[in-house]
């Protein structure tokens, strides 16, 4: 078991969000990010699985057939889209994707960065999270919305950086829905 490098993985991870979270003013998420890694139950599986240059679920999943840590995790942390998963009512499909709130929308653009800096060290470029999300499984379980601000922010960020974005997002994003709950 790798406990103390995976302890310092999650926990270097957790600290790019709160500083990003805390750049675009999402404080308390900021605070709150990842809390249930630490738990037993994702925390002993990160530690056995841990290899240093992606998740743990991952490999957990490639030995078992699913990851019981991610399943934990996802339950729990609203900034993921999976949490969002619900019965559909429109008769298509037994699941869809529900709006998600845009401030969990922005903490999960952070949390992506943030993965990506963790994993990718000092080669990180500001189109590695677009990189990795579209090589990614999210399929149609995202809700329209929720994936469409989510991938406007990855462009911007690829195109424009992370001065730029943050100053969208701050200004344009989270401003938005400061006005829509303030009225």
């Amino acid at each position: 078991m790798k406990a103390l490098q995976h302890f310092i993985t999650i926990t270097k991870h957790k600290i790019i969000v709160m500083k990003e979270c805390f750049r675009v003013g999402l404080y308390s998420q900021g605070l709150l990010h990842d809390l249930s890694k630490y738990s037993p139950a994702e925390f002993r599986i990160g530690c056995r699985y841990y290899q240093g240059t992606r998740s743990p679920n991952n490999a957990e999943r490639e030995e078992t057939g699913c990851s019981t840590a991610w399943l934990h995790h996802k339950g729990r942390n609203k900034h993921h889209y999976e949490y969002w998963i619900d019965y559909s009512l429109d008769g298509t499909r037994m699941l869809a994707g529900t709006k998600m709130p845009v401030r969990y929308v922005v903490e999960m653009f952070l949390d992506r960065i943030a993965a990506s800096k963790v994993y990718k060290g000092a080669s990180y470029k500001d189109s590695d999270p677009l990189e990795y999300y579209l090589g990614g499984k999210a399929g149609d379980l995202m809700h329209p919305e929720t994936r469409k601000l989510l991938e406007k922010l990855l462009h911007m960020l690829a195109s424009c950086g992370e001065e730029q974005t943050y100053r969208y997002i701050k200004e344009k994003v989270l401003r938005r829905r400061k006005r829509r709950h303030s009225g």
